[in-house]
């Protein structure tokens, strides 16, 4: 199951695993991707606050970590072809991989039919 921030990043929990991405939705704002500031494997993160960045051809967007953790694993392949985040945000543009400290604040995120209440799409 995929949930969502109102920030617009979605998390796919697997066990203690957190893919996190940001939704079609903020893709389509920020027009054409052109670089994706990766953390650092190692780097601890906090639920709701800033980790790291994605740049467009209209401006730099900070990304907020849905669940707090560790970062265990970047997307190397988005230092290349940063516009895989553009063309699969939901897919194969994921940004990270957390191994997350407190699987329960997986319950308090927004469901899609939420995320798209609250973004008004």
């Amino acid at each position: 199951m995929t949930k969502y921030l109102k920030s617009h990043e979605w998390v796919k929990l697997e066990g203690k695993i957190a893919t996190v991405g940001i939704t079609d939705h903020a893709q389509s704002e920020l027009s054409d991707v052109v670089f994706v500031d990766l953390p650092e494997v190692g780097k601890s993160v906090q639920k709701e606050k800033s980790f790291m960045a994605v740049e467009s051809v209209k401006a730099a967007s900070d990304i907020y970590a849905p669940m707090s953790g560790k970062v265990v694993e970047v997307n190397d392949s988005l230092r290349e072809n940063p516009e895989k985040v553009n063309q699969a945000a939901e897919t194969e543009g994921w940004l990270v991989k957390i191994e997350v400290s407190n699987p329960g604040e997986f319950d308090g995120l927004l469901t899609e039919s939420e995320y798209k209440a609250s973004s008004g799409h």
